[in-house]
């Protein structure tokens, strides 16, 4: 109900049409397929991860619990825009309502920040891990672990509240025109009839601290653990550490990687094109390897998988 009135009070506009990607109608179906799958895969790849961890007691450690949450939150973050997506694709309408256009602003950026925060976590525990051995199984307490989840959930929905509140209140007259997939922050405040400075300062600077502080963050607690890394004698737990890492760090490089490249380039925001590539590459591409990285380059999680997938055959045996 609040939403229904923001959007009376902000002017005329009842519904945005979003573009997506203008082509022909063979491409369109093609894209729609080729997303479909993308997302299917990406909804069973992360949701692997969680049932492995969950029935696997092996994996019931701090750094599997942020993992599943990790995973639990890209089904989220994927599923908050890409099924609308999909559904436009094939539209000829293509339209989003005014309340479902702010509802899918809010969602999307604060799992993404949500995002920047479990990556900040995850490091936080390696960083315990590999530098503080000792002392990681009297700091990395289940009890930690649950308070870093909270505030990794909390703190996302939290940052993004003030944005979504500010673009609430932004005058839409028309035209009602997105020339994106999705309502990304940019392209709705073009359609502004009148200007809004503030809420454009509030949204870059709280953007901005979110993805600085976090990577900044993560790149000095790798940098330490790297530095531990090397100082170990080569052998198996040298190995195992860096592979950990690594896979960590390139899940990391990918989703800051694009993020930056979006909303920290100063030449990206001009290009259409380019907006709507790197957004997909974030939005879709990200979630889809993040379960790849995991799973191909950690050996209790490729165990706890065989054993998920062992169990899944035995029971569908038992039934026949």
């Amino acid at each position: 109900m609040h939403i229904s009135e923001a959007s009376n009070s902000s002017g005329s506009v009842s519904e945005f049409i979003l573009l997506g990607f203008p082509s022909r109608r063979e491409i369109q179906i093609l894209l729609c397929v080729m997303f479909s799958l993308i997302y299917l895969l990406t909804l069973l790849g992360n949701a692997a991860i969680i049932c492995a961890v969950w029935s696997s007691r092996k994996l019931h450690t701090p750094m599997y619990i942020l993992l599943a949450n990790f995973s639990f939150l890209e089904i989220c973050y994927v599923s908050s825009d890409v099924p609308k997506m999909l559904a436009n694709i094939i539209s000829q309408t293509k339209s989003i309502s005014y309340a479902g256009c702010l509802l899918q602003f809010y969602f999307f950026f604060s799992m993404c920040a949500a995002e920047g925060y479990f990556l900040s976590a995850m490091s936080f525990d390696r960083f315990l891990a590999i530098c503080r051995p000792l002392h990681y199984p009297t700091i990395m307490t289940y009890q930690l672990c649950a308070r870093l989840v909270v505030f990794c959930w909390a703190g996302g929905f939290l940052s993004i509240l003030m944005p979504a509140v500010l673009m609430s209140r932004v005058p839409f007259c028309g035209p009602n025109v997105i020339d994106h997939f999705f309502c990304d922050l940019g392209p709705l405040l073009a359609l502004s009839c009148a200007p809004v400075p503030k809420t454009t300062l509030t949204c870059a600077t709280v953007s901005s601290l979110i993805i600085f502080i976090t990577f900044l963050y993560i790149l000095g607690s790798y940098t330490l653990v790297l530095r531990a890394v090397l100082r170990v004698p080569a052998g198996s737990g040298r190995n195992k550490a860096f592979s950990t890492c690594a896979s960590h760090f390139l899940v990391v490089s990918l989703f800051y990687g694009s993020v930056m490249v979006m909303y920290v380039s100063p030449g990206s925001r001009s290009h259409p094109g380019t907006q709507k590539f790197v957004t997909l590459f974030y939005c879709m591409a990200t979630p889809f390897f993040n379960p790849l990285i995991y799973s191909l380059r950690n050996k209790d999680m490729k165990d706890a998988l065989k054993k998920v997938l062992c169990a899944s055959e035995i029971s569908k045996n038992t039934e026949k």
